[in-house]
């Protein structure tokens, strides 16, 4: 399969993800249970992961879930081309009920983020992009929904800026002072700052679409949290750096913990 017909699957696969998640969305009981790290987990994250399993095991390809069994390092370190998904990011908003979660389901190759799709089941909105080829964003998408179609019907990013003004993407849910003392320290850059807070990776979407210019993140992240808007920010012509803002955050490391990141 080439990257374009493997993103093609990913693409359904959010969507059908999307459509379980609706459906326990607008019911009376998510179900909800605290893992072993003590964070939340509904029955939509089960059934979407359960759904993205099924739509992508014709791929032949292994897959790394944050809802599924993690494999250790010795099997993962040999997967030269492999899935990295997220069902459900933004658990905590899910259950909020504020709209703010999606589905994210990236395609990693050698460590790297090469493409990546992420939907946004209530708004409607989806990112898909590939590495070297670009991003596009499409509202409301049926369900044979192709990249091909993202891109005859949707809209290139970014998107052209109109406001002058510097935004930063931040967290909803998480906030530390840290990421304050960041912030100011960009006040005394860039002048007035706007801030627009977001939950899940619809952060990163933000960045990739124009509408924010940094998002950091000084703080604790998986990387399923970040792997499908790696891939779409990068095909957006942007990227996701270490603190440093030279060094890139790669995937399948032994330790699944993102270090802190920004953005831009």
């Amino acid at each position: 399969m080439t990257v374009t017909e493997l993103i093609d699957r990913a693409i359904g696969a959010a969507i059908l993800a999307g459509i379980q998640i609706r459906t326990i969305y607008s019911s009376a009981d998510f179900q909800m249970q605290l893992k072993g790290d003590n964070t939340p987990v509904t029955l939509a994250d089960t059934k979407a992961h359960e759904e993205i399993l099924k739509a992508l095991e014709s791929t032949g390809l292994p897959v790394l879930s944050e809802e599924g069994i993690h494999q250790g390092f010795e099997e993962r370190k040999d997967w030269n081309l492999f899935w990295l998904v997220d069902p459900l990011d933004g658990t905590k908003e899910f259950i909020k009920r504020n709209d703010e979660f999606t589905v994210n389901i990236a395609l990693i190759k050698k460590n790297q983020p090469v493409a990546g799709v992420i939907y946004a089941p209530v708004t409607g909105e989806l990112y898909a992009g590939i590495s070297d080829f670009g991003a596009w964003k499409l509202l409301n998408p049926d369900e044979n929904c192709t990249f091909q179609s993202m891109q005859h019907s949707g809209t290139k990013l970014p998107e052209k800026r109109t406001s002058l003004e510097y935004v930063v993407a931040l967290s909803r849910s998480h906030m530390n002072q840290e990421t304050e003392a960041y912030v100011e320290e960009l006040r005394q850059k860039e002048g007035a700052v706007q801030l627009i807070r977001k939950g899940s990776s619809l952060k990163i979407c933000m960045v990739a679409e124009g509408t924010a210019d940094v998002y950091p993140k000084i703080g604790k992240t998986m990387e399923w949290d970040t792997a499908a808007g790696h891939a779409i920010i990068k095909a957006a012509g942007k990227n996701i750096f270490l603190p440093d803002l030279k060094t890139e955050l790669i995937y399948n490391k032994e330790n699944l913990q993102n270090p802190h990141f920004i953005v831009i």
